[in-house]
């Protein structure tokens, strides 16, 4: 009888543990992953990468004086956008897991306060 008393308790404890460390440790690389594989995700559309490679090149090679200028005047206008997608991007990614990571403790100081 003490045994199986001592054995609930311990497993209680460890279920406790186990779903914080699920729920930050595990959950957080999972969610670091995801929001990696959005931004890789979003630069193929954006190009940014790309578009600072070929910063000082014209556009659709038009070497002409023109054409070099119109080159240097669009690229920073998307490389200007692109660093705001990417900046509200990780703005909302940020919100959502500063949110997952309340949650929980929210809830039990919700429980906890409710009596």
């Amino acid at each position: 009888m003490n045994f199986a008393l001592v054995y609930l308790i311990q497993r209680f404890f460890y279920r406790i543990f186990d779903f914080f460390h699920h729920w930050y440790a595990d959950a957080s690389k999972v969610f670091f992953h995801r929001f990696v594989s959005f931004l890789e995700s979003l630069d193929r559309t954006i190009a940014l990468r790309v578009t600072l490679r070929y910063f000082f090149q014209p556009l659709y090679k038009d070497y002409t004086v023109i054409g070099r200028i119109l080159g240097v005047v669009f690229r920073s206008g998307r490389i200007i956008i692109g660093l705001g997608v990417y900046a509200f991007t990780a703005i909302i990614f940020l919100i959502i897991y500063a949110l997952w990571l309340a949650a929980p403790i929210v809830l039990i100081f919700y429980v906890l306060g409710a009596k």
